[in-house]
């Protein structure tokens, strides 16, 4: 889509003068690829200025002084260039990343992912299209932005069809495909190894040791899903579309967009698709049932082997997993469908996969040298231990830190547009210094996705924004940016809101956020 927004059409009121001003900061700040070159340049002249003080905190890993290690001595240098391939190549959020893709790339490929939301639509009582159409949203994320191109712009034709304002469709889409990013309706996505990668890297900088597991918040994001769902649904019937009831639908009826229902090539491709797709689960699941089953951990002190754990391959082997189980009803649905032809069309999937992961792996390139650089100058965990220190002393309540950490990653969202590229840039500093406070990754992870996820949809630097927008232009004509935000922020605050009382309730309770996940951290020593 290439259709720009009328600048005139942008109603003027408060909510557009301030995205405005947030929209001409952000269009000042660099590239995130360059941002990443720069804060590299930043971590080794600081690194510099910094390597002849002497600091009296006490380094976790060494149970030494901290010392900063100079970045520009000819050593550092050296042996910076000497290991800039395997950094990258070793980038715990690459491998996982890419490999997860292949396997979705043959689904959405092949149209398997496409038929699968498509026909859940299609049965959907009128009464429960809102819900419905959230809840499909949460699921496309398993396609990482498919659900933008697809799911959004369904939404708003299966509400036009059924006589309701297709802007209230839009909204309640937009809500599901963004405002619930971090939400997992009991199918993981590219989003948890992604993070988990980078938030494991930020915690090796003080404690090599630590492990994430790319699961660390399922389990509470699957709950976020039903939150997300309850949410969007009372906003989207009782706020959103009776505001819409005086906004005119003016677009020429005979060029709106339809809805195609299933052909019966893609019934039939979905039916063994959906099929194969079962049986790949239920064998996985029967593996798992033996007391020597090979996927448990060897025997620990007690003799028993467990699944749950780091140490387990199936807990190592959670992304290829992921990748058999969208490969194999791709290529069933595929074959069925008469949408794979050869063995060629499969790997053509896999292949246009990767192409769209181009930028994230230039971007993942400079991200690892500047993790790499800012660890081994030791500035990472003197951050860590003087904010650590700093929080200490003010004494606030874990609660009040975890709420803090969701507004910081919310205003961030509205700056920089990357997921991976905002928790690399937070996540280096707030993971480290928080295990400094006892806090876990997996807490820290999980606050993080709350504020970034709510922000999502009121933010026109995402990258998917001015899309919307047109998609809206569809049906009324004077829809702008001012128009989106206005009908998204209410989902955007009320998501801050009860999603952050919902990481509470968690952490209050105890309840686990996910696989292999923990709310506490112990650092070397044992100090607290």
């Amino acid at each position: 889509m290439t259709e720009t927004v009328n600048p005139a059409a942008v109603p003027r009121g408060w909510i557009a003068r301030s995205l405005d001003l947030i929209e001409r900061v952000g269009n000042k700040l660099p590239d995130p690829v360059v941002l990443f070159l720069l804060l590299m340049v930043a971590a080794w002249l600081v690194s510099w200025w910094l390597s002849g003080v002497s600091f009296t905190e006490i380094d976790p890993r060494t149970g030494q002084p901290l010392q900063v290690n100079n970045q520009l001595a000819g050593a550092a240098l050296t042996n910076f260039m000497a290991k800039m391939v395997g950094t990258f190549t070793s980038f715990p959020p690459l491998g996982v990343v890419l490999v997860a893709m292949l396997g979705l790339g043959v689904a959405e490929h092949t149209g398997f992912i496409s038929a699968v939301l498509r026909a859940a639509m299609s049965v959907t009582p009128r009464v429960l299209l809102t819900p419905a159409l959230i809840a499909v949203g949460i699921l496309s994320h398993v396609a990482v932005d498919a659900g933008y191109v697809l799911v959004i712009p369904l939404g708003a034709v299966i509400f036009y069809a059924a006589g309701r304002h297709p802007l209230a469709g839009i909204a309640a889409a937009f809500a599901g495909v963004s405002g619930g990013f971090s939400a997992t309706l009991g199918v993981p996505s590219s989003l948890d190894p992604l993070l988990s990668g980078l938030s494991q890297t930020a915690a090796q900088l003080v404690d090599p040791a630590v492990v994430v597991n790319p699961l660390n918040n399922f389990v509470f994001t699957t709950v976020s899903s039903a939150l997300i769902i309850a949410v969007g649904w009372v906003l989207t019937d009782l706020v959103i579309e009776p505001r819409l009831r005086t906004t005119r639908v003016d677009a020429d009826p005979a060029g709106l967009p339809t809805q195609e229902p299933l052909a019966p090539n893609e019934r039939r491709g979905l039916l063994w698709g959906g099929l194969a797709g079962a049986l790949a689960v239920v064998a996985l699941l029967l593996t798992l049932l033996p007391a020597d089953t090979p996927w448990a951990a060897p025997p620990g002190e007690d003799g028993r082997r467990a699944l749950l754990v780091s140490a387990a391959p199936l807990m190592q082997s959670i992304v290829p997993i992921i990748f058999v189980t969208f490969l194999i009803p791709g290529i069933v649905y595929g074959v069925a469908s008469g949408s794979v032809k050869t063995h060629r069309d499969v790997v053509a999937g896999m292949a246009k996969s990767m192409s769209g992961m181009g930028y994230y792996i230039v971007m993942a390139f400079f991200c690892a040298q500047f993790i790499f650089a800012f660890g081994q100058s030791n500035l990472g965990a003197l951050l860590a231990i003087k904010g650590a220190n700093a929080l200490r002393e003010m004494a606030m309540p874990l609660g009040v830190t975890l709420a803090g950490i969701v507004l910081l990653s919310g205003l961030v969202n509205l700056l920089v547009g990357s997921a991976s590229a905002k928790w690399a840039l937070i996540g280096t500093i707030m993971v480290p210094m928080l295990m400094q406070l006892g806090v876990s990754p997996d807490l820290t992870q999980a606050a993080y996705r709350v504020g970034d996820s709510s922000t999502n949809i009121i933010t026109p630097l995402m990258p998917y924004f001015p899309l919307i927008v047109v998609f809206c232009r569809r049906y009324v004509k004077d829809s702008g940016i001012g128009t989106l935000v206005a009908l998204m922020l209410p989902y955007s605050v009320a998501l801050l809101v009860t999603w952050t009382a919902l990481l509470l309730a968690f952490w209050g309770l105890g309840i686990p956020l996910g696989v292999g996940s923990s709310y506490g951290y112990m650092p070397p020593g044992g100090a607290g």
